[in-house]
């Protein structure tokens, strides 16, 4: 079985047009020191009897340290990841958000590894609006479908 999560991925347009979107660099040792392609749309596990929506906004409150703004939540599809895990992805328009500060939930791990010493890390240590193109630099290959799929969205709405 597959394991699942749910995310958000918030988008909005600067004052020249350009399409940006609100991702997450992850946090810990082992994405310290990388940009290019550690960052994330804010997402986490859920079970199979909760609302991905709901784990959705449950995941980003947690990583973030704030809640996602209200508003007209899109589904954007289920994306498998190279790791087998699927994620369930929503995207809404928000451009006014704009936390004070991000704040992580953390996570324990052995590190430096080996040593016996149990340390806390944030699950993300930085968050921000990023212009598209940049944004695909930094997200994980796995995610860039989901850029993909929010970009095809805003292409047939925008059409209609």
């Amino acid at each position: 079985m597959s394991i699942r999560s749910a995310g958000i991925l918030l988008y909005r347009h600067s004052d020249s047009g350009v399409l940006e979107l609100w991702i997450a660099h992850m946090g810990g040792p082992f994405w310290a020191r990388k940009d290019q392609h550690a960052w994330s749309i804010p997402k986490g596990e859920f079970p199979d009897d909760e609302d991905p929506l709901v784990a959705a906004n449950r995941e980003f409150t947690e990583e973030i340290g704030t809640p996602p703004p209200p508003a007209d939540y899109h589904l954007l599809g289920v994306f498998k990841q190279p790791s087998g895990k699927l994620i369930t992805a929503y995207a809404a328009e928000a451009a006014s958000f704009q936390p004070a500060e991000v704040v992580s939930n953390t996570f324990a791990m052995e590190w430096p590894k080996g040593s016996g010493v149990i340390k806390e890390f944030p699950e993300i240590d930085d968050a921000r609006w990023i212009d598209e193109a940049t944004a695909r630099t930094k997200l994980v290959k796995g995610q860039l479908q989901i850029v993909d799929a929010l970009v095809e969205y805003l292409s047939v709405r925008s059409a209609t």
